[in-house]
């Protein structure tokens, strides 16, 4: 199987602090995976994303999306990269409609796709009704499921979620689960980072474990369990992280 994301020896200080959020961090995600980013609340998990994502600089590593550096060609790397960010940045102004439109448009999704695309996650999703209407109206949920589809609109080979479940209802929990192994099972790759870890054990392929902003551990399932065999993943989780909050603020730099 093919690299869809490489990162090799990432590092990121914010502006006036110290430490490092992220310091000297390294793994893959394959063709058709589907990859857990766990660790617990402060790690430097969102701090990761937002650099693969372009959201955040970086000075030190490196960052690969589907052979593109990030850094070299940005819109190619960008291109590959549908994104559900842990803060539902929308434009409330918009309706749902215009703004599923607006990221299709964005990516050059043609009329026919795009319209068979919007429709079927507007209908999984059970906004038909709220479609039309300005997403400053939407519920948490409801804002969370827009962002997914404009994520989705284009097909991309990496699909990137921070914190996907917050907020959701079961049922629509549900599907975007079903969603993630689909895009998978299409040859795709997904990246989400968590710390439910029950979602983590059922749901993916391969992990990585960060605490401090370094990374602890990565392996398949298989591997994590043949290392920890008298242990759970919530117990192993536990016994090699302390929850401890990094010092910075994630927010700072952040830009489209």
């Amino acid at each position: 199987m093919s690299e869809i994301l490489t990162i090799t020896n990432l590092s990121k200080k914010y502006k006036g602090n110290d430490k490092y959020s992220v310091k000297d961090l390294s793994f893959q995600v394959k063709e058709g995976e589907l990859f857990a980013f766990l660790g617990p609340n402060g790690a430097g998990k969102s701090t990761t994303i937002k650099c693969i994502t372009g959201a955040l600089p970086y000075s030190e590593g490196n960052i690969k999306i589907c052979g593109h550096d990030l850094h070299e060609r940005p819109i190619d790397a960008k291109k590959n990269i549908g994104y559900v960010p842990d803060n539902h940045f929308t434009y409330d102004t918009m309706t749902g409609g215009e703004y599923v439109n607006f990221m299709a448009d964005i990516y050059g999704v043609g009329i026919n796709d795009r319209k068979t695309r919007a429709d079927k996650y507007v209908e999984l999703f059970g906004l038909t009704d709220a479609i039309g209407k300005p997403i400053g109206s939407y519920s948490h949920g409801m804002k969370q499921k827009i962002c997914v589809i404009g994520a989705l609109i284009h097909n991309p080979k990496l699909w990137i979620l921070d914190e996907p479940l917050t907020g959701l209802d079961p049922q629509s929990a549900y599907n975007l689960k079903e969603l993630m192994k689909e895009h998978c099972k299409e040859g795709n790759s997904v990246l989400f980072s968590s710390h439910i870890i029950e979602v983590v054990e059922k749901l993916c392929d391969r992990l990585a474990i960060i605490d401090k902003g370094s990374l602890i551990i990565s392996g398949s399932m298989e591997e994590i369990r043949a290392k920890n065999e008298d242990n759970s993943l919530e117990e192993f989780f536990l016994s090699v992280t302390q929850g401890d909050v990094l010092v910075g603020d994630e927010n700072e730099e952040f830009k489209f």
